[in-house]
């Protein structure tokens, strides 16, 4: 069980968020409203159980939003509520949620309890400027820290599609959102994993992750292989040019008095085969997105790059794939595919998560 300590300020409406997100993935909350949320949000707003006392022993805590108070008690062990009692006891994990004003934030007794929570073993999460962490943010945070099969583990995904510029305005791209990456990204900070995400024009950014943007192959295969070497596992979710223009021109080519427009694409690397080369331990997911069976183009790719799994999508499928939120899979490895059928992304990440998990020994 999961105890949510809500206190109060603006915050307080987007806790049953919290709550939903949570849920979502099975775990049980309770929720405490602390004096004064009331003025923000009641009991009836919740899904979970509002209670006095908490039934159980909570297995995390959550304050959010956590006021200047809230951080001085918790810091100098002064339990006011269940919650901030429970802290004091030692149950952790516990993510501190606060919301004040940039003014009171940056206060110098402020920022000394924030240092000792943090010494304390406590994740505080802070925004620039005003206001909370959202709710995604802060259910990302509870799951990382209650652990999961990719606990101790840092995981490298790619995200997006690159964009191979023929000029400083015009490029070469592909339909690419991000959608796929980011919802890998997600899954694999709810598994218990340290997540790093090269995004190439993925818009979007997932919080709880270190996040690099880059915009065309060269930086995103430069990207990848610098982190790969700090990482034990890498997805490469990013739809990645197989072509970039061979010359770009530094200006703007101008339509007026051209008929025609000759443009010379030559082929770009291989960037999973660069990061085997320089990376033989680690455990790699490729993509493979066809037109018609992703099958035979999963297995090929399999062998000729040394990788350990390959997840085919057929884009032709309308209304999967690139730029939609759902998709449907197959996953494909040395012992045999794993059909996914369309669902969600998230759904199809959580499989591929499972099948990296189990492929690597931690699938109990």
């Amino acid at each position: 069980m999961i105890l949510l300590s809500v206190g109060p300020g603006p915050g307080a409406l987007r806790t049953p968020g919290i709550v939903r997100e949570l849920a979502s993935v099975g775990h049980r909350v309770e929720v405490v409203l602390g004096s004064g949320s009331e003025h923000f949000v009641g009991p009836a707003a919740f899904t979970a159980s509002v209670v006095e006392e908490p039934t159980e022993h909570p297995e995390a805590l959550v304050f959010a939003p956590a006021t200047a108070g809230t951080l001085a008690r918790l810091a100098r062990g002064l339990g006011k509520d269940p919650a901030e009692r429970a802290y004091t006891a030692g149950v952790r994990p516990a993510i501190v949620a606060h919301e004040m004003d940039e003014a009171t934030s940056e206060h110098p007794a402020v920022r000394e309890n924030v240092e000792l929570l943090r010494g304390d073993g406590c994740r505080v999460l802070e925004v620039s400027g005003e206001g909370m962490a959202s709710p995604e943010e802060i259910s990302n945070a509870v799951l990382n820290a209650l652990g999961g099969p990719l606990s101790g583990l840092r995981v490298l995904v790619t995200a997006g599609g690159t964009q191979e510029p023929i000029d400083k305005v015009r490029f070469v791209g592909n339909h690419s959102s991000g959608k796929m990456g980011r919802a890998v990204a997600r899954e694999a900070v709810r598994r218990g994993a340290e997540v790093m995400v090269v995004a190439a024009n993925a818009g979007e950014k997932e919080p709880g992750v270190r996040w690099v943007d880059v915009g065309d192959y060269a930086e995103l295969e430069e990207a990848t292989t610098r982190l790969a070497a700090h990482a034990d596992i890498l997805v490469m979710a990013a739809a990645v040019s197989d072509f970039t223009p061979a010359e770009v021109n530094e200006g703007k080519i101008r339509r007026h008095g051209t008929k025609e427009l000759d443009l010379k694409l030559v082929a770009t690397g291989d960037i999973l085969q660069a990061v085997r080369e320089s990376n033989s331990d680690l455990f790699m997911v490729g993509f493979a997105a066809t037109h018609g069976d992703p099958v035979p183009d999963a297995r090929e790719k399999l062998g000729s790059k040394g990788i350990n799994l390959v997840v085919g999508n057929d884009i032709s499928i309308s209304g999967s794939g690139f730029g939609s939120d759902e998709n449907e899979a197959y996953i494909v490895g040395r012992a045999g595919e794993q059909f996914v059928p369309r669902t969600s992304k998230t759904e199809v990440a959580r499989a591929i998560l499972d099948a990296v998990a189990l492929e690597i020994g931690n699938g109990r």
